[in-house]
């Protein structure tokens, strides 16, 4: 059987240009993150109190280290070190050549974000070009901002509804948990609480496009540093309490230019 027609029989093909990755976390997944300098390696974070590296090329694990709790976020700090924080309230960094972690230090309350931005050595949510970001809200709605104060640069800035779906004759709002940028074309991808991953261009104020719908919610998004791949972390964030919903699972999709430059 060749490796394609196994990976389909076990279901970790979803189509032609998208896989879900093996030997997944255990608990809910709070972030994914890229390798800075190639789309091979990816983090992943999770309530099962890990970090996982993945070989995204190979679809294997290369390696996975603890924390005391669950993880909140992870980052890399360079092609060959993590960061990563949680409800234990340790800032970890992990080498991934050697398999050792150092405790770089200790807060007094849980951390929530980790995201290393070597240009400024300052922490960042997500913006495009240094000139803007986009909030999300769980309202379905994203802000398009501009850092510029002038009032011409201040006009360009805009909110929109996603997101959102119609059941039953009601509209349905859910929250927008995950945004991440398009390093290349500088649009954005958004992932919600209704299972969809938009891409959209914040140029043209219009949606490029919508994919297939995941199991559950999607609670984080990354694109590779080349732009060429997507991963889609489909994890329930207990909007609906202590209820029986899909498994965590990690996809990663290869995107195109017709699903991400803008027109």
């Amino acid at each position: 059987m060749s490796g394609r027609a196994a990976e389909e029989k076990s279901g970790t093909m979803t189509g032609a240009n998208e896989f879900k990755l093996t030997q997944g976390p255990e608990d809910s997944i709070s972030a994914v993150k890229f390798s800075p300098t190639s789309a091979q390696f990816l983090l992943v974070s999770s309530w099962d109190c890990t970090v996982r590296l993945y070989d995204v090329s190979a679809n294997s694990m290369r390696m996975k280290y603890q924390h005391l709790a669950p993880v909140l976020d992870c980052a890399f700090y360079d092609p060959t070190h993590a960061w990563s924080g949680g409800l234990d309230n340790q800032l970890k960094t992990h080498d991934l050549n050697t398999d050792q972690d150092t405790i770089v230090g200790t807060h007094d309350a849980p951390i929530r974000c980790v995201e290393y931005c070597p240009e400024v050595n300052v922490m960042v949510t997500g913006s495009w070009d240094m000139s803007g970001y986009v909030l999300s809200s769980i309202e379905g709605r994203v802000a398009v901002e501009y850092l510029d104060p002038s009032l011409e640069v201040q006009k360009k800035k805009y909110a929109f509804k996603c997101h959102r779906l119609k059941e039953n004759g009601i509209e349905q709002v859910y929250p927008v948990n995950a945004i991440s940028f398009h390093s290349v074309h500088n649009t954005f991808a958004t992932g919600g609480s209704d299972g969809f991953v938009n891409i959209w261009d914040p140029f043209n104020k219009k949606r490029l496009c919508q994919f297939h719908r995941y199991p559950t919610s999607i609670a984080s998004l990354a694109f590779s540093t080349d732009g060429s791949l997507l991963a889609i972390a489909s994890s329930y964030m207990q909007e609906q309490g202590d209820i029986s919903h899909p498994a965590d699972a990690v996809y990663i999709r290869q995107v195109t230019d017709a699903e991400t430059k803008p027109k």
